[in-house]
């Protein structure tokens, strides 16, 4: 009986693994889609920005207006991201660790913006009003939405969303152990189950599975399986139900089809342009096509995007009635000082805030009590 040769010995299949460590293309699509929701906030919608303009958005930017409208849609953009970083940093990370790492990185900027925002909208020269102090101090539970409690930013039901996303990836992947086929089983379940939910018309339900959210979260998970696996035909299968489904959602409730001259009013067409957008350049980086935008500033622009995006749409009217109609800068110079403000504000958030608090909480949040 002749010995074995090494190259007999069968070999474990070796595990696909993900490309790259850090994509700083997905942390410049973080900050684009933050830019296209200040761009609907500033120039695209009515409300109290039109207060802090002096007149309609629409008489300030003529031309523009009609495409700042789309930009609303940079929340369905960064649902589908989430979708795919949530994955991402789950996989094989315990649920305390996972936990920690949500709670420290939503929470410090969102406490400072909170405060913030509650703070200057109190200030006497400010024309808009501040919500009750019990009422912020809600805010800073991240539950005032389902509590019906006044809400101190306006984006922040975007974070209902998210945690609610959050609990349930925890429950189903991260706590039992996250595997391709767990995370496969994950989404078509949760597709099926918001689908019934919507049929049936149970309230409740809709309330924890959110069919209006949910496409845009399953297609990001389904696209970092794509990215451990570039020929996962499963994977591709979740994210073009998604996507299609997801569209349907977001025409549903952005298309004016019974005012086409309205203000703010967006095409089918438009709609679906844009929430492709989000799937396709997400799936490109992905797939490794966008590694080449590697530059180091895009992981600043990725640090930055969060505190940005809670701050720039309330603040931002101030900035706007003081730069327009205190100073007389011109309408798109106002925009453009307004967006640069606020960016500088997110760094102070970002710098003083969340780089000094951040590491603590997870710190503390991760120690494991017998």
């Amino acid at each position: 009986m002749t010995a074995r040769t090494v190259t007999d010995v069968p070999r474990p299949p070796e595990r696909v693994k993900p490309r790259e460590t850090r994509l700083r293309a997905l942390d410049g699509l973080r900050l684009v889609a933050a830019l296209m929701v200040a761009a609907y906030h500033y120039g695209g919608r009515g409300g109290d920005v039109t207060k802090a303009w002096g007149s309609s958005a629409q008489q300030q930017f003529p031309t523009l207006h009609g495409y700042f409208a789309y930009g609303c849609l940079g929340v369905q953009v960064f649902f589908v991201i989430s979708g795919f970083v949530i994955c991402m940093s789950g996989w094989g990370r315990p649920l305390t660790s996972f936990f920690a790492s949500r709670a420290s990185r939503l929470l410090p900027a969102y406490w400072a913006a909170v405060v913030l925002v509650t703070v200057v909208f109190a200030l006497p020269v400010v024309a808009y009003h501040a919500v009750s102090p019990s009422d912020a101090l809600v805010n800073l539970t991240m539950l005032q939405q389902p509590l019906g409690v006044d809400r101190v930013l306006g984006v922040c039901w975007t974070l209902w969303a998210e945690i609610r996303f959050y609990v349930l990836f925890a429950l189903f992947v991260v706590l039992p152990g996250a595997t391709r086929q767990r995370v496969i089983f994950f989404c078509a379940g949760w597709t099926l189950a918001y689908a019934i939910t919507q049929g049936a018309q149970m309230p409740l339900l809709e309330i924890v599975l959110m069919p209006e959210h949910a496409p845009f979260f399953i297609g990001g998970v389904g696209l970092y399986l794509v990215h451990r696996d570039r020929t996962d035909v499963h994977a591709w299968g979740i994210v073009a139900v998604s996507f299609l489904i997801g569209q349907h959602y977001a025409v549903r409730s952005l298309w004016n089809a019974a005012d086409p001259n309205a203000f703010a009013h967006r095409t089918t067409f438009g709609i679906v342009l844009v929430v492709a957008f989000g799937f396709v350049t997400v799936a490109a980086i992905a797939l490794g096509w966008l590694n080449w935008a590697n530059w180091r500033w895009l992981t600043v622009a990725g640090a930055l995007t969060y505190p940005f995006y809670l701050v720039h749409e309330h603040l931002g009217w101030v900035a706007i009635t003081a730069y327009h109609q205190t100073l007389h800068i011109p309408s798109y110079g106002t925009f453009l000082l307004t967006v640069a403000t606020m960016l500088l504000l997110a760094w102070l958030i970002n710098h003083y805030v969340e780089k000094q608090l951040t590491p603590r909480l997870r710190s503390a949040l991760a120690k494991s009590r017998s």
